[in-house]
């Protein structure tokens, strides 16, 4: 959906598109790479929630701020942005890197493994992704997380997440959203726009974020298993990185063939 075929007739066609383009927003290449890498650290799918809304709250952060000061102040704003769109897509090349690397580091510091323990009676098995294996005590991973899905379901954040989600609200994709915002009608509208813009891509990452986690959860009791989804992970974060810094570097045009 390109920016320039939307016309808004008012309120409630700026509340529609807002949440129906918020909720395709968050399928670009680079959210779903950088999200999955990020859902290794908690193979579970009720984690991997909180994981998502915690990127969503990240990416809505800077796109709220911008939004506004475009509103008020129209296109003096979003022509100082644009200038600095760039360096912010660059950012992210650099950050999907990282990511890839680190899946890499952590494994070969040990930090991904299988851990046993026994609770009331029964033997459990998990894949642990944030300390080191010679470091753990048996009970130590689980003395503050009871075993349920209540315990799963109470909402945390993610800092990493939300840090994450700031640099790709800042990046190019974005920029697409915010130049939308001054064909608003009215200031009211523009809000109402990037506050559904928002919401839509906290709620649709949030989901896709549990559905990335299932792979992690499914193969938890086989090292080779989830060895072999974590690096297929840090591999695509590192491949987009190296082809996204590409294009903007030496314009290229390796991520035309993606959704991103």
């Amino acid at each position: 959906m390109e920016h320039e075929s939307i016309q808004f007739t008012g309120i409630i066609s700026a509340i529609v598109f807002g949440l129906i383009i918020g909720l395709r927003h968050s399928t670009d290449g680079d959210h779903v790479v950088a999200v999955s890498t990020m859902a290794r650290d908690y193979k579970s799918l009720f984690k991997g929630l909180w994981v998502g809304v915690s990127w969503g709250l990240g990416h809505s952060t800077p796109l709220l701020v911008l939004g506004t000061l475009i509103l008020l102040l129209k296109q003096s704003v979003l022509d100082f942005y644009e200038s600095l769109a760039v360096y912010f897509e660059f950012g992210v090349a650099l950050m999907l890197l990282f990511l890839g690397f680190q899946v890499f580091w952590k494994m070969y510091r040990g930090e991904f493994h299988i851990h046993a323990h026994e609770h009331d009676g029964e033997s459990h098995k998990h894949l642990h992704g944030t300390h080191q294996h010679e470091d753990t005590i048996d009970s130590s991973p689980h003395q503050e997380n009871k075993h349920g899905w209540f315990p799963e379901l109470i909402p945390f954040f993610r800092v990493k997440s939300y840090a994450i989600g700031v640099v790709h609200g800042l990046a190019g994709s974005a920029a697409v959203m915010l130049a939308i915002v001054p064909t608003t009608p009215s200031f009211m509208s523009g809000i109402l726009f990037l506050i559904l813009f928002s919401f839509g891509t906290m709620v649709s990452m949030a989901l896709m974020t549990v559905v990335m986690s299932y792979p992690f959860t499914k193969f938890a009791k086989s090292n080779t298993m989830a060895n072999s989804v974590i690096s297929i992970a840090g591999i695509l974060s590192i491949v987009l990185g190296l082809a996204l810094g590409s294009d903007i570097a030496f314009g290229t045009d390796f991520t035309g063939i993606l959704w991103y």
